[in-house]
């Protein structure tokens, strides 16, 4: 597979092992995620969509037999864990509306609401979080636990600021560079309150006191850097 950006045409490699030439592929999975040539995500994102599709049937055939505890179990079984795999390196595509609209449609059906019924409250009801509570979650507990791949704008220079003990952010020159981790994932970690930020050192705390504020404020998109997130660029 050859990597390039989307508007730069592809050069053409012939590379040939034991006097086999090596066919090139313009998609492939790597431990379950796909990638494609130009990191777009778009092929991960559409193959996981029939997955969810499936687990809304499911949930609403069972719907009418079991209790709401037992939807939620069902739920995290076969909705969020397709969600979760990998989140961090693919969340953040515009692709994931789809995905977003998916989980709406879920909520509703373990609810018994209507088609528009708005789901804010039923997020908060269930205790499940929104696709853009879920990245924040995901990627930040990625960072946490990989604090020694980053470096602090303590140690990119002396200037002793407010963000001093936030981890630094390199400017993007690539679109694909700014909706990677060391972007994005940066950006938003270094928004999260001062309060959860003081637990780092400590993962199973930050994540609890974490899941805690993304349950109460239930973020669909632009709320978290105001808290505001409209990166993701999610409809509500």
């Amino acid at each position: 597979m050859q990597f390039t950006t989307k508007n730069k045409p592809k050069p053409h490699l012939k590379i040939t092992y034991l006097n086999k030439q090596i066919l090139t592929v313009s998609n492939t999975k790597f431990l379950v995620v796909h990638i494609n040539d130009i990191l777009n995500r778009k092929t991960h994102i559409e193959s996981i969509l029939p997955k969810l599709s499936m687990a809304c049937y499911a949930m609403r055939i069972i719907k009418p037999y079991m209790s709401l505890e037992s939807l939620k179990i069902v739920y995290h079984c076969t909705f969020n864990s397709v969600i979760n795999y990998g989140l961090p390196f693919w969340g953040i595509s515009p692709h994931c509306k789809h995905i977003f609209m998916l989980q709406k449609r879920i909520v509703r059906i373990m609810l018994g609401c209507r088609r528009l019924t708005s789901c804010g409250n039923l997020f908060r009801k269930l205790k499940i979080l929104p696709f853009s509570c879920q990245y924040i979650l995901s990627i930040t507990m990625f960072i946490v636990k990989n604090k020694h791949q980053f470096i602090t704008n303590s140690e990119f220079h002396n200037i002793n600021t407010r963000q001093h003990s936030n981890f630094h952010q390199p400017a993007p020159n690539l679109t694909g560079f700014k909706q990677g981790i060391y972007y994005s994932g940066v950006k938003i970690y270094n928004n999260l309150p001062l309060h959860i930020k003081q637990l780092s050192d400590n993962p199973r705390l930050f994540e609890q006191r974490l899941k805690n504020f993304l349950y109460f404020h239930s973020f669909y998109s632009e709320e978290y850097f105001q808290c505001n997130l409209n990166f993701l660029n999610l409809e509500s």
